[in-house]
């Protein structure tokens, strides 16, 4: 852009900045129908529910011996991984596949670490 089309632009902002336009006492009136920003009873009873399934939960998992059921379902699903992808390292350059196995591996690698980092980090900064 040119110097004389930053001065219209610049220009036609200020003359629009400068501009008042009368509301009549609406923005007041909108801003005097909002809910009140304080906790409300439904606010509350959901935190409540929510720390009451967690605490149910917790107990559960202590009762049934969850520790040794979710080591042993990590230890499966580890191993079926890592013997899938060696099938697949072994197999791929022999096979007429146009895959680079290094490439799948970063590409798995990315979609099991950093994709679930940044769901975790925009989850947690609205909540």
């Amino acid at each position: 852009m040119t110097d004389n089309d930053n001065r219209l632009i610049e220009a036609f902002f200020s003359e629009a900045a400068q501009q008042q336009i009368e509301d009549n006492g609406f923005t007041q009136r909108v801003m005097d129908r909002l809910p009140d920003t304080g906790v409300s009873l439904t606010h509350r009873l959901s935190r409540l529910w929510t720390l009451f399934c967690v605490v149910i939960g917790g107990v559960l998992f202590f009762v049934f011996n969850g520790w040794e059921s979710l080591k042993a379902s990590l230890r499966i699903l580890f191993e079926t991984a890592v013997t899938s992808l060696s099938v697949f390292v072994t197999t791929a350059p022999t096979a007429d596949l146009h895959l680079d196995p290094v490439v799948v591996l970063l590409l798995l690698a990315f979609l099991l670490v950093f994709l679930p980092y940044q769901t975790f980090r925009k989850l947690s900064a609205t909540l």
